[in-house]
């Protein structure tokens, strides 16, 4: 599912209103019965206009061969829902290009209304699932309440959760701004992923950092369990003192798989985070550390040191349960990407496949009756006439979002 943002201007309250309907009755129905809508959305005749417009652009889809007549909600339909909200809130006035693809996350450059810029990141799971689960498509839709929107949700949440926490304690991650549904928008680092970095001056220094920050992590009760070059950003400084000339910052993304250091499969996910970190300097800078070591018992000696607080335990206090985050983890076991097997081997799951959508596509297409229209690339926008624009700091053109009303805002 690509984002694609050409129709949200002519979207009328209507239509939102419908499409609200839709997203609520879903937590209780997998198919919501054309009538249930109708009654929802109070809007009485004018209630089948917008689910057909809805469905025309993609945002809603019928179900083929259903018992009733009845529709979903489609990322697309909850795309639009996040973006809404953002909106009305004042955290996203125009989205800008496509900036990158997780595993499963789309990331995108995107301006709140005094023009600064942002990064939108929409959680898409199931993503990673056509590969590691294709054979067990039900494991989800057969659990109430339980859908890969459902656990996108989740992630979003889990993420904004911990970006807060760390944020406050001083941690190197981007600023949480707004959170909706299964996307955030959070501060753009002006930095290097570090898988793209051929070199670094002083290796060594580098390393020394991000071992640092994984105890530091342990230390506030925390593990981070994807801890690798997709997932850190790497910031240059000038500075004369530095070897080279130039300071290198990492900074960390990316929170789905974070775990308490109580977790039943912590000395797992440590000893992963710290073997993924070794692996890629030697591969990378030829550099292999003449210590052995973090091990998960250096950790577990950190925990609460020099008056370190339980990030952990006040995550779960702000509102991300202990439900929620079993939830998740089932979904990552789903996936493969739990604590089971050998930490020490190489992560499978970070390879890259250019059919993640495509195939992701194709389990839509089975079932709905009418196919969602294909999005065009958001790099090759199409200036019509009667749509605004403006230009960004980074000189990319970019649609501005719809003006809303105090009347429009739900």
């Amino acid at each position: 599912m690509k984002l694609d943002t050409k129709y949200m201007r002519y979207i009328t309250q209507e239509d939102w209103k419908v499409l609200t309907a839709v997203e609520m009755l879903s937590k209780n129905h997998e198919v919501v019965p054309t009538k249930l809508i109708g009654q929802q959305s109070h809007l009485g005749g004018s209630t089948a206009r917008s689910i057909s417009a809805l469905a025309k652009i993609g945002l809603i889809a019928r179900l083929r061969n259903a018992k009733y007549d009845g529709y979903r909600l489609t990322y697309g339909g909850l795309d639009y829902l996040a973006l809404h909200t953002h909106n009305n809130k004042s955290a996203v006035y125009s989205v800008g290009n496509q900036i990158g693809v997780g595993k499963e996350s789309d990331i995108f450059v995107v301006a709140s209304p005094t023009g600064r810029q942002l990064v939108l990141k929409i959680h898409r799971l199931g993503r990673i699932s056509f590969r590691t689960v294709k054979a067990n498509r039900d494991y989800l839709r057969n659990k109430q309440g339980g859908s890969w929107m459902y656990m996108s949700r989740l992630a979003a949440l889990k993420e904004y959760a911990f970006l807060t926490a760390l944020r406050e304690h001083n941690f190197p991650v981007p600023e949480p701004i707004a959170q909706s549904r299964h996307t955030l928008v959070m501060s753009l680092i002006d930095a290097f992923p570090m898988r793209q970095i051929a070199s670094v001056p002083d290796p060594a220094s580098l390393y020394a950092e991000l071992i640092a920050m994984i105890l530091r992590l342990a230390q506030y009760g925390l593990i981070h369990g994807d801890f690798n070059e997709f997932n850190i950003l790497v910031e240059e400084k000038p500075d004369a003192a530095a070897k080279g000339g130039v300071a290198l910052t990492p900074i960390l993304i990316d929170f789905p798989q974070m775990v308490s250091v109580d977790h039943a499969n912590a000395e797992y996910y440590f000893d992963r985070d710290v073997n993924c970190i070794k692996r890629f300097f030697k591969r990378r800078f030829q550099f292999t550390p003449t210590e052995a070591g973090p091990y998960f018992a250096d950790a577990r000696k950190m925990i609460g040191k020099d008056g370190a607080v339980r990030l952990d335990v006040n995550v779960e206090a702000s509102g991300f349960s202990r439900k929620q985050a079993k939830e998740l983890e089932a979904y990552m076991k789903s996936v493969g990407v739990d604590g089971d097997g050998d930490p020490n081997a190489p992560r499978a799951d970070l390879e890259e496949n250019a059919n993640d959508d495509e195939e992701e596509d194709e389990e839509d297409e089975d079932f709905v009756e009418e196919e969602e229209p294909e999005a065009e690339p958001v790099e090759k926008l199409e200036l019509r006439d009667d749509v605004e624009y403006t230009t960004d700091k980074l000189g990319n053109t970019v649609e501005v979002l719809k003006t809303l009303s105090v009347d429009d805002k739900t």
